[in-house]
């Protein structure tokens, strides 16, 4: 991989992922919405001189195509909001596609483990059954079977699948992301789902690590991946962890279905999540078997380490802000 273009960079994967890129030294096109935040993610980043920037939609295949000249790999990280899933995945992947088509791209695309639906093993397997129940699931179902359509015949693609993740560049998309940014913060915080329950959460800056790794590796492609956490860690732990760090102990409430259904009167995109509570309910664990055997070790910072980075990496960066 001589060069790669990240849609969707100043997002919580796509800026984790041209982080890893450019530390290995990856001519990177970060390619976004905002020049502004292009340029706050280069300046975070040390506005090293093989990163460059270019803004354009990422619903326009012809802007995509422009800026990915000469590229290897695109990794598509752009998302939609949980509540335009149904009518703007599809359309979005379908440009990205369009455009890695007609310059023969490798297409390293991340996702979440919606498809799946219900838990049907103890460690779910890249070849765990796809019967998802939810509308969400049925959407993200849709978009993997696009993806890998033969109607793109000259591109190459993987799907990378991510569990709940947290770290500094996490926002509103991620489950753990809000919560973290307000115990940093010293403010009240919510915690989805039941504060008992261990779940999986991944550590981003790992995460990138796996999915680089992959992307590098002509036969991966063609196929799904998992991109598992260290492990699985309560509600209780994670905020106990946080508020050590950062020295707060405002409450953290948790939200359920009715909480949820509440909040999502103000928060139109905070009621589309209860039909996925169930994963806070009933968990799944990713399996990493098949990273191991086929790519390496799978890097797993604990929860101690990367919570309390996270919650460094936003108290800093508030700092900066505020000045």
């Amino acid at each position: 991989m001589k060069k790669a273009i990240v849609v969707g960079a100043t997002g919580g994967t796509g800026a984790v992922v041209t982080a890893e890129l450019v530390k290995r030294g990856v001519d990177t096109i970060a390619f976004g919405r905002s020049r502004v935040k292009l340029e706050q993610l280069a300046a975070r980043l040390g506005n090293p001189a093989h990163l460059s920037l270019a803004v354009g939609d990422a619903f326009q295949s012809d802007d995509i195509a422009a800026a990915s000249k000469e590229v290897d790999v695109l990794f598509h990280c752009a998302n939609v909001p949980y509540n335009e899933m149904h009518s703007k995945l599809i359309p979005l992947g379908e440009a990205i596609m369009e455009a890695a088509n007609r310059l023969s791209l490798k297409v390293v695309a991340v996702d979440g483990i919606y498809p799946y639906g219900k838990r049907q093993m103890d460690k779910v397997t890249e070849e765990h059954p796809k019967q998802p129940h939810t509308k969400k699931g049925k959407v993200r179902l849709a978009f993997e079977q696009m993806m890998f359509s033969d109607r793109w015949d000259h591109a190459q693609v993987m799907i990378v699948r991510l569990p709940d993740y947290y770290g500094p560049t996490a926002n509103e998309a991620s489950y753990l992301g809000s919560t973290l940014e307000a115990i940093a913060a010293g403010k009240m915080a919510f915690y989805i789902g039941n504060k008992h329950i261990p779940r999986e959460f991944v550590y981003l800056p790992d995460a990138a690590v796996m999915i680089v790794e992959l992307a590098g590796k002509d036969f991966a492609y063609g196929q799904n991946w998992h991109i598992p956490g260290s492990g699985i860690i309560s509600g209780q732990e994670i905020v106990r962890i946080a508020q050590k760090v950062s020295t707060t102990n405002k409450p953290v409430i948790s939200l359920g279905r009715i909480g949820l259904s509440l909040l999502g009167v103000f928060v139109p995109v905070m009621k589309e999540v209860v039909e996925m509570l169930y994963l806070t309910e009933e968990p799944l664990l990713l399996s990493g078997e098949k990273y191991e055997r086929l790519i390496g070790p799978i890097p797993a910072t604990t929860f101690e380490k990367g919570i309390a980075s996270t919650i460094h990496t936003l108290q800093e960066r508030k700092k900066v802000i505020n000045i």
